[in-house]
């Protein structure tokens, strides 16, 4: 046997730890001080070494008892003035937060009482303009937001929500613009002293959300959903684009923890008591605080989250060796792991459109066919960064029932053939990063074909009119015919490169399941798809893995199917949330996009995939 010293050609990175996807998939929980007596339903707020807990149900009876972190053990700290009850909410840090709202057992009524805390003492200041409990804050004790809750004091499963939302000047409340989706129990964290905020997840009724809203200082915005709806749970977190949300219930108790990047919610390694009513606090991912909460009693356990500092970033492909586990590894996909979330609009709703780029993070979208006016072709192109849709030069030939040179990039790819308002078309135009030029057109015509490869290596198959199998292969100046596909089709799922490309579903016209492959110079039957289905997404480099999503298997009715290619099999995995068809698609089985179409109306909405990824030890016989 070799020794690693041996190996030539390459080299390979030596780890004590395996690789994680980012700084916070590599944190977490461990346990903390025990708090004196239990809490649940109570109000905190602070950092992860200095933070606040006060106030709601001991196990048996109310209190408005308040402790004090210190990053180790929790201390007596200065009473709440407001008579003794639950379901407050807390914001600020430890010398300088404040109390909201809440509910009291004298009388059995919600309360407006704000108090501050200056590290020694509460003091009462002027009350919120509506009383009410289960509410979310965030903010300083000069510049505040108080969100949501409930006026009503009965059973949980019959407490309406509210969208009501108070800014605080540092001395008096003001009713502001209301959120969009009214919910009591839900959590918050805030960029700072100026009055913006999220506002995640939470309940009304028996209903529980996911929703999360970003507010700006005038407008509140729907954004990417929790993986997981979940009321009465913890959050952490002091800007819009890093914070942490932990247990809950969803209804039953739950221990998931899922961390916002501006973006997106990923889901990271779970608190070790599953618990609801508990308290949240710290200054993001990176430092978050879980305490108290009701499991099966109300609860005194402390739990505290911290990512590495520094880590290797997990990447298909990757070899490293293990040094602690005396092994080499392999990042490889994990099928049938990964799954959809909302991404940014497009600009302009519309269908039949094309796209090209990395996926999730950096992607294209061109063409299509929009639904005003009707039958309106057009040459609108936009860019995705993640998170927002920019609209770019237009290509000089409107059209839709176009294809692209699926692995190019947002700076460069191809639009291929397609359908203007009188003709099908062999237009071919090249995009490099600022504006689209003509070039070599395709050898014939055709609509509604099969697109891969890059700007200077692409590969066009399939189409009509009428329904064909012809194949085409670009070399960066011409197109030549080369060996047909073994079915003509349409609408196929498609991706790859020119030498290694993937055709699979479609019409021919009746819906087909079928897939071929491309070596460089023919195709082959392979394994059929679970489904038939025309107008699907496609997204994948190779032969070797893919994904073919959303489409049609029969008008008008769309789908939310997903499924993985590994090389040889189809495997189903987590569905689209919403049926569409003949949208805009790039990407790969670890990061896709699938961008407007038709749902329908025509939509401009689209979906972000992240594909799991794990770390597989390489063995040898």
């Amino acid at each position: 046997m070799a020794k690693y010293s041996d190996i030539k050609g390459f080299t390979v990175q030596t780890l004590s730890t395996d690789t994680v996807a980012s700084q916070f998939a590599g944190g977490s929980w461990a346990s903390g001080g025990a708090i004196p007596a239990g809490v649940s339903s109570g109000m905190g707020f602070g950092t992860q070494t200095a933070s606040v807990i006060g106030g709601g149900y001991n196990g048996s009876t109310y209190v408005n008892t308040v402790y004090e972190y210190d990053g180790s053990s929790w201390t007596s700290g200065g009473s709440l003035t407001a008579s003794a009850g639950q379901a407050r909410s807390g914001h600020g840090v430890l010398t300088a937060g404040g109390a909201v709202a809440g509910y009291k057992t004298s009388g059995n009524a919600v309360i407006a009482n704000y108090e501050t805390y200056d590290g020694t003492s509460f003091t009462e200041q002027n009350d919120l303009n509506t009383a009410r409990q289960t509410l979310s804050a965030a903010g300083s004790t000069t510049a505040a937001l108080a969100v949501g809750g409930t006026t009503s004091v009965g059973p949980g499963s019959t407490q309406t929500g509210l969208t009501n939302v108070e800014s605080y000047n540092g001395s008096s409340w003001t009713e502001t613009t209301e959120n969009n989706t009214g919910r009591k129990q839900a959590t918050s964290f805030s960029g700072g002293p100026a009055p913006t905020m999220i506002f995640v997840g939470g309940a009304s009724g028996s209903t529980f959300y996911a929703n999360t809203e970003t507010y700006n200082g005038s407008a509140w915005t729907e954004t990417t959903d929790l993986n997981t709806a979940r009321s009465s749970y913890g959050g952490a977190g002091q800007a819009q684009t890093d914070g942490l949300v932990f247990g809950g219930s969803v209804p039953s108790n739950t221990a998931a923890t899922e961390q916002w990047n501006g973006t997106t919610w990923t889901e990271l390694a779970d608190l070790s008591t599953a618990r609801n009513a508990l308290v949240g606090s710290g200054t993001g991912a990176a430092a978050a605080l879980a305490a108290g909460g009701y499991s099966t009693a109300a609860e005194t356990a402390t739990e505290e989250f911290t990512a590495p500092s520094v880590f290797s970033q997990i990447h298909e492909g990757q070899l490293f060796f293990n040094s602690t586990a005396n092994a080499f590894k392999e990042t490889v996909l994990q099928l049938p792991t990964g799954s959809w979330a909302s991404g940014g609009n497009l600009n302009t709703a519309r269908a039949d459109l094309a796209g090209a780029g990395a996926g999730n993070t950096s992607a294209i979208m061109f063409g299509g066919n929009r639904p005003s006016p009707a039958g309106g072709h057009t040459g609108v192109t936009e860019t995705y960064d993640g998170s927002t849709f920019t609209e770019v030069a237009d290509m000089n030939t409107s059209r839709s029932q176009l294809n692209s040179a699926k692995n190019g990039t947002q700076t460069a790819t191809l639009v291929i053939a397609g359908n203007t308002p009188t003709a099908t078309v062999a237009i071919v135009e090249e995009w490099d990063g600022t504006s689209w030029t003509e070039t070599g057109d395709l050898n014939s015509a055709r609509r509604a074909g099969g697109g891969a490869g890059t700007s200077t290596a692409a590969l066009y198959f399939g189409g009509r009119e009428p329904y064909v199998a012809l194949t085409e292969s670009w070399d960066g100046s011409s197109w030549t015919e080369v060996n047909d596909l073994n079915e003509g089709r349409i609408y196929m799922s498609s991706w790859g490169t020119q030498t290694s490309a993937l055709a699979a579903g479609g019409n021919d016209p009746s819906l087909v399941n079928s897939t071929e492959t491309w070596n460089g110079s023919s195709w082959t039957e392979v394994n059929n798809l679970n489904a038939t289905g025309g107008e699907m997404g496609g997204a994948g480099p190779s032969t070797g893995d893919g994904l073919a999503f959303g489409g049609s298997p029969y008008s008008p009715t769309t789908q939310t199917r997903t499924e993985i290619w590994d090389g040889t099999n189809w495997t189903e995995a987590n569905d689209l949330s919403t049926g569409k068809a003949a949208a805009g698609s790039a990407g790969s089985p670890v990061s896709a996009i699938y961008a407007g179409g038709e749902a329908p109306p025509k939509v401009a909405t689209s979906e972000t995939w992240t594909g799991g990824l794990t770390n597989k030890t390489i063995t040898s016989t």
